[in-house]
């Protein structure tokens, strides 16, 4: 049953920093140099990890019996600048104790 907590914070890490690179680094390369292809590949992984984030948010929520609001709280951070960090350290790694 871990193994998907596990997989779960991994890609909610890793969606969380496509996520900043693509606010961060790819859009002002975008609008300030003129280069828009950082933005499509960052975009494009960012998009595939944002599916997978979902997916396995349903998988945890399934396995775990979390409750709508801690379901929606989760999706929530996911939209959020640094919110999948905050939700790591404050759910999901005491959810692996």
């Amino acid at each position: 049953m871990k193994s998907s907590m596990k997989a779960f914070r991994l890609v909610a890490l890793l969606e969380g920093i496509s996520f900043l690179v693509l606010l961060f680094i790819a859009m002002p390369l975008k609008y300030m140099m003129n280069m828009p292809l950082p933005v499509r590949i960052t975009g494009m992984v960012h998009g595939v990890l944002f599916i997978a984030f979902v997916f396995y948010l349903m998988q945890v929520k399934s396995e775990y019996n979390w409750s709508i609001r801690k379901t929606f709280i989760a999706f929530l951070a996911s939209l959020l600048p640094f919110g999948t960090f905050v939700l790591d350290a404050k759910v999901l790694k005491p959810e692996m104790k």
